[in-house]
């Protein structure tokens, strides 16, 4: 969330990062805005000073046994008594109003982010080619269809499209780069591992930024309890049902037709309920939300600074903007599972956790011995909180081209402010907003998938990577089960 007062300090700077994104200036609506919560907090506050003092000309006016001034100036109170609530009400909307159009702009990149619309105006800044890039092959999903150990039909008649069962030691391979990259991390690279919760709140979705703008690509999850007037009502009904068949011998037909009535109705009962009788969350969409928010609220000291996090989650995303969009194998699933790496730190060191952050994730692909890039998003390829990013593609034979596999990304205070994130400097002099950083470290889906496709063999085998054979019990190649 952008700071007003430093949209007042700069206006242009604003304006041109929102132009730089392709968004229209903004700032002279919002000092606008400001200036009119300004205002009607200013009339609330002096008519409160004004309360104030009538009641001390009240008290004078009485002692000076005028009772026509005090009678006078008694109305004068209770008129303002009655126009305060109002005056107060009108500070919070016009404020409210603000905050809502604050919280909707997207972070400003920074000044040397490359200024472009799409992502033909990224920036590549290295590549890595390790075992050299295969001009071609077969992708993933033929090949982990082919080893029966990817199936995506049976997972699909469970959950419906975008999902997938890996068996046997596709499996284990999954599960063996996602263990291998968090011993990585927390081992060489400082993070701390963290087990986090997969269901969070509106508040720490907020916070990062993924609410409200991006409600239709989340899963929201209720529980709860049932209405217990409903379940009454129900069995009720249903109690009715055999009471008249016991009566008029009504038709097998007629019951089940009855029975329909008395369920649909139910069901009608517990949509309309069911949000304020029961606890809603959202499903985690990476674990960048729950690391991030660890710091929501607080005032650290300036010596905890750097906090470093990783976790190995489940993630989930709706995927609503990517309706058509790799709708074979395993690119872009409902459910992944992702490692994912969280920086706090003092805004003076962002800039650099940035690149640290970055190595740590291309370590992974140097390990694994994997062909990719380094890439510098350009404005209009940037996510909605970030300052500046970079993106990690692997090299995937089976498309002959790169894919995005990490996403490392510096944003400033922007989500600090929406958690209330700070932290007091070691000098005594005040306390700021933290600095937000996030990245994957890295999406083991994805990892999974460049593994395959550029480890596959013309037998239809898959050599393990070497820095992965300590977790799959030494084996060395993937084949499929002898029938």
């Amino acid at each position: 969330m952008h700071d007003i007062r430093a949209i007042r300090d700069n206006p242009a700077a604003f304006d041109a990062g929102l132009e730089s994104r392709g968004l229209e200036p903004r700032s002279a609506a919002l000092i606008n805005l400001d200036d009119a919560r300004k205002s009607a907090v200013s009339e609330a506050q002096n008519a409160k000073e004004r309360l104030n003092a009538l009641s001390k000309e009240i008290g004078a006016a009485k002692k000076a046994k005028d009772e026509a001034r005090a009678q006078a100036l008694m109305a004068d109170v209770t008129r303002l008594k009655e126009n305060i609530p109002s005056l107060n009400n009108e500070a919070e909307i016009i404020a409210q109003a603000l905050r809502n159009e604050l919280v909707s702009i997207p972070n400003t990149p920074k000044e040397d982010v490359p200024v472009g619309v799409d992502e033909q105006s990224n920036v590549k800044i290295r590549a890595f080619e390790g075992r050299g890039r295969a001009k071609s092959g077969r992708q993933h999903f033929e090949i982990g269809e082919s080893l029966r150990m990817m199936d995506f039909e049976t997972a699909a008649k469970l959950s419906g499209s975008r999902f997938v069962v890996l068996k046997g030691q596709m499996a284990r391979l999954e599960r063996a780069l996602g263990q291998f990259m968090l011993d990585l991390h927390t081992g060489e690279h400082g993070y701390t591992e963290v087990a986090p919760p997969l269901l969070v709140r509106d508040e720490a979705m907020f916070g990062t930024a993924q609410l409200p703008k991006f409600e239709n690509d989340q899963f929201l999850v209720t529980g709860g309890e049932y209405p217990e007037t409903a379940i009454e009502e129900y069995s009720n009904n249903f109690a009715k049902i055999f009471q008249i068949e016991e009566k008029n011998k009504i038709s097998d037909d007629e019951k089940v037709r009855k029975t329909k009535e008395i369920a649909l109705s139910f069901a009608k009962k517990i949509i309309e309920n069911k949000l304020e009788n029961s606890t809603k969350r959202w499903l985690i969409p990476t674990a960048e939300v729950p690391l991030t928010n660890l710091v929501r609220e607080s005032i650290l000291s300036e010596d905890e600074l750097p906090l470093r996090f990783t976790a190995l989650t489940p993630c989930f995303r709706a995927e609503a903007g990517a309706a058509g969009r790799d709708t074979r194998g395993m690119l872009r699933q409902h459910q992944f599972s992702k490692v994912e790496l969280v920086s706090i730190t003092a805004p003076e060191h962002s800039a650099a956790e940035h690149e640290r952050m970055l190595e740590a994730a291309e370590t992974v692909l140097k390990r694994l011995d994997i062909p990719y890039r380094v890439m510098t998003l350009c404005t209009g390829d940037m996510g909605f909180a970030s300052q500046k990013t970079y993106d990690i593609e692997a090299w995937l034979p089976g498309q002959a081209t790169y894919r995005e596999i990490s996403s490392c990304s510096v944003c400033g205070d922007f989500q600090a402010r929406r958690m209330e994130a700070r932290f007091r400097r070691r000098d005594g002099k005040g306390v700021a907003p933290v600095h937000t950083l996030n990245g994957s470290g890295v999406a083991v889906g994805r990892a999974l998938i460049a593994v395959i496709e550029n480890y596959q063999n013309p037998d239809g085998s898959v050599t393990v990577p070497s820095c992965l054979a300590p977790y799959m019990g030494g084996l060395t190649r993937i084949e499929a089960p002898r029938t």
